[in-house]
């Protein structure tokens, strides 16, 4: 699992809804990046449900969001429809999103329930991609209210915290 302070790997996939998502690229506040295991579980379905019910309220405060699992793309696309998710998730069958962030389970070969809190662009030099950085990281398995709550209470200090007085 990725710490705090570490350079966020890029990620350029195309999400269930069809668009392109180049996480270097994404404006706002942070970006918010969530790994579950498999598509149409009850815990990962219950963990979707929650993420889709406050995501308008990440949204506006400058939050993006996106799902990752280890499933193909299709899967995730009857998923997020089945689900009428207004977010993209991304399929990652070859897995390289998820050992990029360091988030598969050993053995099993599946996304472990993290979520990674990511800064906008930091400073960088001219003609070279912009960096961004773990801000935050939360892992629960089970708790998957914990797990979601968390994930609002940090999103929600960072956007007071940039609100001018």
């Amino acid at each position: 699992m990725l710490k705090v302070g570490a350079v966020a790997p890029p990620i350029d996939a195309v999400g269930s809804d069809g668009k392109r998502f180049v996480l270097y690229e994404q404006p706002g506040l942070c970006s918010v990046i969530y790994f579950f295991p498999k598509a149409f579980t009850p815990g990962c379905t219950a963990e979707t449900k929650r993420f889709r019910w406050n995501y308008n309220e990440l949204t506006l405060a400058g939050a993006g969001l996106l799902g990752v699992s280890t499933d193909d793309g299709t899967t995730q696309c009857d998923f997020a429809r089945s689900l009428k998710v207004p977010f993209p998730i991304v399929g990652d069958a070859d897995r390289a999103i998820c050992r990029a962030y360091d988030v598969l389970w050993p053995l099993l070969g599946v996304a472990q329930r993290i979520t990674y809190v990511v800064s906008p662009p930091a400073g960088h030099l001219p003609g070279a991609p912009p960096r961004r950085v773990v801000e935050a990281v939360f892992h629960h398995e089970v708790n998957i209210t914990a797990h979601r709550d968390d994930v609002l209470r940090f999103v929600n200090a960072k956007f007071q915290a940039a609100r001018p007085r």
